[in-house]
């Protein structure tokens, strides 16, 4: 097997998959990736058994084969070359030469034999979607998602369609408990069974997906074979197992008949909590909103550090409240908003806060309250 190819296209390539090889090296073969040559193009194929992900890129191969080696050491050994094309040849014994300019490195590889099945997936049925609303969508949502392992059907983001007022929407719901973020968008000619159900997607299948959302306006083509998600891109696939688990019932903790509501500019409430935070306990991160008419205050108290407050103009004509937050928590949820306004809904100061942009039905975040 021998090739050469641009530096650059195979820094990019091997980036790509850096994400997804297995760490933990439970597997030797899992830290590595599959390299095939054939034709004018390499295919780089890499998994943790999990998340699978198969690109082809431009290559001059002067000698066709397939061969597996560690993907973070030949990254790492490709970021150092020189610009100037790569040469790569395997040979006996899974022995790889690499030659750039005047480097040359001889790496030890494993055998292609021993790399684990990649579904074929060309007779999967596609559904299509712009590049821009996955990447919308994801971006909303992310950072509700679970980091407790132990919650496993929490790791990742709940994707569903489902009739709203007579429209198919694309719902995305996380939560780990403490918050939750939806976000759904109309898609016409958009019907899936296994959407309908509703599934789940793990968080590394969804910051792999996020990746290649934000590449290029290219549309996304979204397939399921078995139990597994399959998501395909220009030259780019990845194939995902869906998280075998019941996501919880969302609609019961988004709440209802909040009458207390307050219309805020979002930079200012951004930048105020910010501030804030700097004072906040480093376990809680708590801040205190006090609302009065036309007005909110902003506090955070810490015994070792001292405490600070600040206040400014919304629209709000309400009875006087004070409720604690997480500040990272409101943070979150502000720093992926467009909106110039959003609205802050509580029903009293021991009940979920409710925030979503003053024009956009399609949208909210729930937080939980704190004890202050």
């Amino acid at each position: 097997m021998q090739f050469s190819i641009e530096r650059e296209i195979f820094l990019k390539a091997l980036a790509r998959v850096q994400g997804i090889v297995e760490k933990r090296n439970t597997i030797p073969i899992l830290s590595n990736v599959l390299i095939v040559a054939e034709q004018n193009e390499i295919v780089l194929t890499a998994t943790d058994l999990e998340v699978g992900m198969r690109a082809s890129y431009p290559a001059e191969v002067s000698k066709p084969g397939k061969v597996t080696v560690s993907a973070r050491k030949l990254f790492e050994i490709i970021k150092e070359l020189p610009e100037d094309r790569v040469s790569f040849q395997a040979k006996e014994n899974c022995w790889i030469e690499l030659s750039c300019g005047k480097a040359l490195f001889n790496i030890v590889g494993l055998a292609a034999d021993e790399f684990p099945y990649f579904p074929e997936v060309d007779q999967c049925r596609f559904l299509t979607l712009p590049s821009k609303v996955v990447s919308d969508m994801l971006e909303k949502t992310a950072f509700s998602m679970s980091t407790d392992e132990s919650k496993y059907n929490l790791n990742g983001i709940f994707f569903q369609t489902l009739d709203v007022d007579g429209r198919q929407m694309l719902r995305l719901v996380a939560t780990d408990g403490h918050r939750l973020a939806l976000v759904q968008r109309e898609l016409e000619d958009f019907k899936s069974e296994e959407l309908a159900k509703g599934v789940i997607f793990p968080k590394k299948g969804v910051l792999e997906l996020r990746k290649i959302a934000e590449e290029g306006e290219s549309r996304i083509d979204l397939g399921f074979l078995e139990n597994n998600a399959i998501i395909r891109k220009d030259t780019t696939t990845i194939v995902m197992r869906l998280i075998d688990g019941e996501f919880p019932d969302y609609n019961r903790v988004i709440p209802q008949d909040q009458e207390i509501r307050a219309r805020i500019p979002r930079d200012t409430f951004f930048h105020a909590l910010r501030r804030m935070a700097i004072l906040s306990s480093e376990k809680s991160r708590g801040v205190k909103l006090s609302l009065t008419e036309g007005k909110l205050e902003i506090s955070s108290s810490n015994p070792e550090l001292g405490d600070a407050r600040e206040d400014f103009e919304v629209d709000y004509a309400g009875q006087e409240i004070a409720i604690g937050f997480n500040a990272r928590y409101l943070l979150d949820i502000l720093q992926v908003q467009d909106a110039d306004e959003i609205s802050l809904q509580i029903r009293d100061n021991m009940s979920p806060g409710m925030i979503r942009p003053v024009d956009d039905d399609n949208f909210l975040a729930v937080v939980m309250p704190m004890r202050l």
